[in-house]
Formats: structure tokens, sequence, C-alpha cells
């Protein structure tokens, strides 16, 4: 009997292995291959000696233990427990205001009564703002990253997205077309997904959802926004994990100028079609948002919010990007899923903020900000780093475990995440132990930036 069940083991761990390896192998993570390789030989070696010499009595007394072991793990790993966590109280939590975006600060420079203005009401952040916008624009000859012929792929894109500003906004058509929230919110999202969103929720829109007032652009800075909709459509874009796997560098910031663009696209199309049923709806894009994506998208179901202040996505982690629609029309909004208890992991990983080349990360826990206990970054030391390499940097995105390949081996590692806090520990030794618990900054481009695409 023990021969068998030691044959039974060999053979599913030989298996586990030989998945990790080709895994590894297609994703070109040399380490993580090298000790798949080596852990799936001393494994068959092991193995193989317990089936062999079963007659011996120190090694059968091994084996034993080894099968008790294996089986302890296996009935922990599969145990559904987390301590409850305390929600978070957003009932006095303060609306945000996006003159307070640094790029909106940026923005000031060109805007000399806007400044003033600004500056009188924030004094401590002049001087500092100051010394950042005299370091060249991101795009602009002078950065680390910076690269002549290429900077300008992503810069065509986001000056595009730009000029798209006027489509997010229109007329809706007379009369109303009869429908029912369940049914015209099954189309929004199969619509969604047609013209390439990867995920897409729905939310009523609270008061934290909403910008207090208006910063990113001249012509309505410091205005109130007044935005009476009742509902959200979020729609996610999956980033391609080859390109942010090059962070710092030059393809980072071209892949996330490629999907502001496809999430644009499709909240525009989303946004002109519930128009045409004859409701209000407006799209909100990079550079023109009236709304925070982060917390739309945690309560639109897509995901939980990260240690890095970002959606974390059960499948795509923080390697993706968002658009939203908001609307009057009424639609049906799902009962929560299972949880994937994201935000409990990236409590202990911190993988994060180890690798923040600029530490704006907290490492410790869920700072409070306007009033509500939640993840957020040192804005100012995060978008000084940006002005220094010319990229949107995407380091942590690049480092955190969640930005892996949805196969079939990253796919069992999430569930067995999503289980219970031995397992979290467990698969954050062996991501620290396949992948390294630090990464390399790179000094340079790599010699064709959309080559990996």
């Amino acid at each position: 009997m023990l021969t068998l069940i030691n044959l039974a083991v060999l053979a599913l761990s030989t298996l586990f292995f030989i998945i990790l390896l080709a895994a590894s192998l297609v994703e070109r993570e040399w380490r993580a291959s090298t000790i798949a390789f080596f852990s799936m030989l001393g494994n068959a070696g092991l193995w193989t000696v317990f089936y062999i010499y079963t007659e011996i009595k120190f090694i059968n007394i091994i084996n034993i233990l080894a099968l008790g072991f294996l089986v302890l793990i296996a009935v922990i790993s599969l145990v559904k427990y987390f301590p409850r966590r305390e929600a978070r109280d957003t009932s006095h939590i303060i609306q945000y205001d996006e003159r307070d975006n640094m790029f909106s600060r940026n923005n000031l420079k060109n805007n000399p009564e806007q400044a003033r203005q600004y500056y009188e009401n924030h004094p401590e952040k002049e001087e500092g703002d100051r010394k950042l916008q005299e370091k060249p624009n991101i795009g602009e000859p002078g950065h680390t990253f910076y690269d002549p012929l290429y900077s300008p792929v992503f810069d065509a894109a986001f000056t595009y997205l730009n000029r798209t500003r006027q489509v997010s906004e229109g007329e809706k058509a007379p009369g109303t077309v009869e429908t029912t929230p369940g049914e015209v919110t099954g189309v929004i999202k199969q619509l969604a997904r047609y013209y390439g969103a990867a995920d897409v929720g729905v939310t009523r829109i609270k008061p934290y959802h909403i910008y207090s007032h208006a910063g990113r652009h001249s012509e309505n800075w410091g205005l109130p926004v007044k935005l009476d909709h009742t509902y959200a459509v979020v729609i996610m874009v999956a980033m391609d994990i080859d390109m942010i796997k090059t962070a710092p560098s030059l393809p980072v910031i071209m892949e996330s100028a490629r999907h502001y663009v496809e999430s644009a696209k499709i909240a525009h199309i989303i946004a002109e079609y519930i128009r045409g049923l004859g409701y209000r709806a407006r799209s909100h894009t990079d550079g023109n948002y009236q709304v925070l994506c982060a917390p739309l998208a945690v309560d639109a179901g897509l995901g939980e919010l990260g240690r890095m202040g970002l959606l974390m996505h059960p499948v795509h982690g923080p390697c993706v990007r968002l658009s939203v629609v908001t609307t009057e029309l009424e639609l049906a909004i799902e009962k929560p899923g299972t949880a994937h208890h994201i935000e409990e992991f990236c409590e202990i990983c911190k993988k994060c903020a180890h690798n923040c080349p600029s530490k704006s990360i907290p490492q410790e826990e869920e700072p409070q900000s306007r009033g509500c206990r939640h993840w957020s970054i040192d804005q100012e030391k995060c978008f000084a780093f940006w002005k220094n390499i010319g990229t949107d940097c995407a380091f942590c995105i690049a480092v955190c475990p969640y930005t892996k390949p949805d196969t079939l081996i990253h796919k069992l590692v999430r569930f067995y995440i999503s289980r219970n806090p031995i397992n979290q520990r467990i698969a954050l030794f062996f991501d620290d132990l396949l992948y390294g618990r630090k990464k390399k900054l790179p000094t340079a481009n790599p010699p064709q930036p959309l080559s990996r695409h």
C-alpha cells in the first residue's frame, strides 16, 4: 500500500514541477526555471528512494512522516478561513480635489494666476512643486529613458487621447428605449468585452467617488464638479505583462498609453450607446476624469485596493488600466462574488514597497487619509521619480506577485492564496524564492522597445 502511495505522490509531484518548469520557461523567468528543474530532480529522487527502499525501517519512518506532512499541508490548504476584517468607514470621507493631483499641480507652471491661487491656499507645497515643474515633462529630452525615436510614440497616444475629450459628453437621443436594468446592463457588459475589456463592473455612485473640484485643465480649473449621475460602469483592460516587466524603462509608458487609449475607446462607445438609448451619459478617461477610478472599481466588484493604491484584480492584479462611464440610466448591480482576500496578502507581501525606487509606497499599516483608512502613496515622491526617468515607472506593478500570466500554475496559486493566511505566507515565501525578493532596476531601454508586444 505504501509503495502505491509513494508512486502516486511521485507522479503527481513530478507533474506539478513539470507544469511549473514549463510555465517559467514560457515566461522567460530563468531563476524560477532553474529552481523548478532542480526541485523536480530532487523531489523525484526523494520519492524514488521511498518507493524502492520501503523495507528499510529508518527510511520507512521518514517516508510516513513525509506523507503525513503532505496530508497536513493539503488539509490546511483547503481550509477557507480569514479573520473578519474591519470594514472601511467611508461615511465621513472627504472628496478628493483634483487640483491636489500631481498632474494638475505640474500644469500650474503654464497658468501663473491659477498657481498663485493654489499656493496661497497650499504654501507648503510650492517649493517642492516649483522644483518639479522646472524639470522636463515626461516625453521630453533630458530623462534617463528618453529616446528620440520611441518617446514620441507614447506622446502621440496621449495627444490623441486628449483630443478625444470632446466626445466624452453629448446630447442624448429624443425619447427613450424601453428596457429593464438587467437586460441593458447585460448588453453594456457584452459591448465592453466585445471591444476589448478584460472585465467590467457596475456600481451606484457615492459622493466620495466624485472629485470635489476640477483641476486638470485650465478652462475649468477650480470649478466644483457637478455630476448628478447615479450609476457607473467601470471598464478594465489588461496590459501586456512582458512590456511591464521592462519597468521602469520606455516600454511601460508605451503600454500604459496604449491601454489608456483602449479603455477610452470602450468608454466613449458605451457612453454614446447609452445616449442613443435616450439617457444622459459621460465617459471618464485618462486626463478627463470627474470621478476616481480605483474606488469605483473596488465598489463595482472588480477587485480590491492594493498597497500601492491601485486596483488589484483577482486575475490581472495591478497590471490594468481603467475608464468609467457614468449615467442616469438605471443599471443592475450584481451581488458581491467570492472574496479573494487580496488585501490580506498585500498586508504581508510588501514587495512593491520594498522595491519602490522612490520609497513612495508605505510599508506600515494602511494610512488614514481624507477621513478614511485606505492605501495611498506619497504622490510627490512618485511623480518626482517619473520626471527624472521620463516614464510612468510601473516598477511596483512589475514586481507584484499578482502580475503573472493567467496560466494553470498561476490559477492554482491564486486559488491557494484565497483560502487562508497560512497559504498566503507559504505562497509569498515561494514567490520570493522563485522570482526574487528584490528586483534590479534597468539602466537603459531594451534595444527595440516595441518588440515585446
